[in-house]
């Protein structure tokens, strides 16, 4: 529907309206019952995990006859152990300070004017995402932390899940006495919910997409509303000269494997020419647990089965258990490959040398930037936000992993005593 007139359809308005409707009784509830209706949601979450996984399953089999790929199968299941993992989230945003009126700036002016800038919620939330029903609760709770309703479009693959857990956070919300429409979905409307939530300027204050590189370049090339864009990530590690071995063995494999269908595992590892040494039992370690390396001609040389690289390896967000490998001589050669492919998602520097990290530190500009740790650390769990509403990689607005604070506007209060303007 790019470029083409689209209006939202009477009942999407009216399912607006109450949304916004919603967040107003959100800015007037107290921090307390805001808290209240969190735990109502983490309890109910923990309570029918039977219920959410039978309909994960659904969801799960229905893809699977699609032709799903394995790593968004991965991120659709829901596990006992996940589901508690939501539950368990939602206790930590509920612990989280509230940022809902914290000053952010306060100073009395000449003429006696008491000025203060202090945090406000957004208003109504949009969410645009695809098979990560983790995020209809992670971003709901954040949401309603920070005092804002939401609306979400969690796309047909998850359909059966996202319904129970609007369902079951709608009556959670109720039973503390906050109105259903805090939160709300537009599932049931399928891409004209979407476009409805790209097209709903005046009614959605800011709209959060999560998802594929694709999913997201639409959302932003055809939203009205205000967008904060979330990227892809491919994701850069760099073996210097002086990087401890296993430290270098431990932190990749870590990157790459331990959950390969997220945005911040590892997509290509750079050694420097000095550390080609350490390759080989990087190489093993990967392989062992059945990593398929796409490497250039002089990393060939020593892992003879590796894949020959290709430009669009370079380029190319994995998803799955495959990584490139690239031989660089310099650690500018190495930021110039990373300036060149990078969507400045997260990277990391493994180097025993000060001098090449605070360089490493300061010349790549991405969202998050490390010194000998693993990338997978890239995350609002890990940072100690409870969950993320996504990582940003856009400069304006948030950067990174977006918690609560992120969550927030301002507003600037002005008390006064009769002053006027000369």
């Amino acid at each position: 529907m790019a470029g083409s007139a689209f209006t939202i359809a009477p009942e999407l308005v009216e399912r607006f309206h109450a949304s916004r409707a919603a967040a107003r009784a959100l800015t007037t509830a107290s921090s307390a019952l805001r808290d209240r209706a969190l735990e109502a949601i983490q309890e109910s979450v923990s309570a029918h995990a039977d219920q959410i996984i039978t309909s994960n399953a659904q969801d799960l089999q229905r893809g699977a006859a699609e032709g799903m790929e394995e790593s968004l199968q991965d991120r659709l299941r829901l596990t006992q152990e996940r589901v508690q993992g939501l539950a368990d989230s939602v206790g930590v945003i509920r612990s989280l300070p509230d940022p809902v009126g914290d000053v952010i700036r306060e100073m009395t002016l000449q003429n006696g004017l008491h000025v203060t800038q202090v945090r406000v919620p957004f208003g109504v939330i949009g969410a645009i995402y695809e098979a990560r029903p983790n995020v209809t609760v992670d971003v709901t709770a954040l949401a309603l932390k920070s005092g804002n309703a939401v609306v979400l479009r969690g796309g047909g693959a998850a359909l059966e899940s996202n319904k129970v857990l609007v369902s079951l956070m709608r009556d959670a919300l109720t039973s503390v006495g906050l109105p259903a429409d805090a939160v709300t979905t537009v599932d049931d409307w399928g891409r004209e919910g979407a476009q409805a939530l790209m097209k709903g300027r005046g009614f959605i204050d800011v709209l959060i997409p999560r998802g594929s590189a694709s999913l997201i370049e639409t959302v932003v090339t055809e939203s009205s509303v205000p967008v904060i864009e979330t990227g892809s990530g491919i994701v850069h590690i760099f073996v210097d000269a002086t990087a401890s071995a296993e430290q270098a063995v431990e932190i990749i494999h870590n990157a790459k494997v331990q959950r390969p269908s997220v945005c911040n595992s590892v997509e290509t590892v750079l050694v420097h020419q000095d550390a080609l040494g350490l390759v080989p039992a990087i190489a093993e370690r990967l392989v062992a647990s059945g990593v398929t390396l796409h490497a250039d001609e002089a990393i060939r040389e020593l892992v003879p089965t590796a894949v020959p690289a290709t430009e669009d390896d370079w380029a190319t967000e994995y998803l799955s258990l495959d990584l490139s490998l690239k031989a660089v001589a310099t650690l500018d050669e190495a930021l110039e490959h990373i300036r060149t492919y990078s969507t400045q998602h997260t990277e990391s520097i493994l180097t025993s040398d000060m001098a090449n990290a605070e360089r490493f530190l300061t010349e790549v500009d991405s969202a998050a930037v490390m010194v000998n740790a693993s990338t997978r650390f890239t995350d609002g769990g890990e940072f100690g936000f409870g969950a993320e509403v996504g990582i940003s990689t856009q400069k304006l607005h948030a950067r990174g992993p977006m918690g609560l604070p992120e969550l927030t506007s301002t507003k600037w209060i002005v008390r006064g005593q009769g002053q006027i303007r000369h």
